[in-house]
């Protein structure tokens, strides 16, 4: 509503006493279009009940504290300093610019149960959110693709997992951009293919003796030699284990030759390993094994595109954990637009407590 006569405005507190202004607006008629409006003032903005000094104080309150804090500490609403966060938000980053985009991450974040999914897109040049959509999969881009095309980006290279509808999404829409296939993502579709082997391995062993060592092995087949703990002597289980078992072996020692085909260095080196890596993996016989292989082949062309664009959707997978944190410290978002325009916002949050 327009400021009526006599109207109050809340302003920075005094000490930690609520202030406001009042003051008497006066009204003006424009004769040609029978409008009566109230005069604008400069510390203040229509339709508002605080004043741009206000706005700022919780603001800048707001990069500390979080908004049920705030509001407290204000005596106002939790609204109404939701409202100035959004309307700072929505000013600051509602539209982001996508005409100098050139190198751009996609991958999809679970905002809550139900399988909830967001679809986010990364600027890994700036580290700055330039798209939040809803849903997952080539629906959740169609506002993103229309607003690319606006915008006449001309996008070099995309970073994603290797999802059909990433690669369909891609294709239709950026056919000059080199797609490079996350290899994060590869070598954790593995890992999960390599416990899922563990756990057939133990369900068809035939001793005790042998159930026992592996069913202490998960953790250790995942982690890198480097990171084994010494301490826990986890070294010697995982080679007890793998000493019994040559096809968990031959699987483990693949899953560490994996990591190899992203340090060669150049392109036709990385495809030799790729090659030898395959036909090993073939020789094998596992099952398991042959299957990857068929995967890997049928990527190996965004794979092996890393050499072209060392790019990945590691900086995408630090900015979700970050909205994880983010949703986690506020104990859910209320409005999902709200929750949008706080990862839009995410790369310039310097402060923990956000919700």
């Amino acid at each position: 509503m327009p400021w009526e006569q006599g109207a109050d405005l809340r302003t920075v507190p005094i000490g930690l006493k609520p202030t406001f202004v009042t003051l008497e607006v006066k009204r003006v008629k424009c004769f040609a279009c029978d409008v009566v409006r109230p005069v604008k003032i400069g510390f203040a903005d229509p339709k508002k009940h605080y004043t741009r000094s206000f706005e700022r104080y919780a603001l800048e309150l707001s990069k500390h504290m979080t908004i049920d804090d705030v509001a407290k500490h204000l005596q106002v609403s939790w609204d109404t300093i939701k409202e100035i966060q959004a309307n700072n938000l929505q000013h600051r980053f509602g539209k982001p610019k996508l005409h100098k985009l050139k190198e751009i991450a996609i991958d999809e974040i679970a905002v809550s149960k139900g399988h909830r999914y967001l679809t986010v897109v990364l600027n890994l040049r700036s580290g700055a959110v330039v798209f939040v959509g809803d849903g997952k999969g080539v629906k959740a881009l169609e506002i993103f693709w229309k607003r690319l095309r606006r915008a006449r980006a001309k996008i070099q290279a995309v970073a994603t997992d290797m999802s059909k509808a990433y690669i369909r999404a891609v294709r239709d829409h950026l056919p000059g951009a080199v797609h490079v296939f996350d290899h994060f993502h590869v070598l954790t579709l593995f890992n999960d293919k390599l416990s899922a082997f563990r756990r057939e391995l133990y369900r068809e062993a035939s001793t005790d003796p042998e159930r026992q060592v592996l069913k202490g092995t998960r953790w250790l087949l995942l982690k890198n030699p480097e990171n084994l703990d010494s301490s826990r002597d986890e070294l010697s289980r995982l080679q007890e284990a793998l000493r019994l078992n040559e096809p968990l072996a031959i699987a483990y020692y693949l899953k560490e030759d994996l990591r190899q085909i992203w340090s060669q260095p150049n392109k036709r080196s990385a495809r030799r390993v790729l090659n030898d890596w395959l036909a090993r993996a073939r020789a094998s016989g596992i099952r398991m094994l042959v299957q990857f292989a068929d995967t890997l082949e049928e990527h190996q062309e965004g794979i092996l595109n890393y050499y072209h664009y060392p790019i990945s959707t590691g900086p995408l997978e630090g900015t979700n954990n970050k909205i994880k944190t983010m949703k986690r410290q506020a104990y859910g978002f209320r409005d999902l637009e709200f929750f949008k325009l706080k990862i839009l916002g995410l790369h310039e949050t310097k402060h923990a407590l956000v919700g």
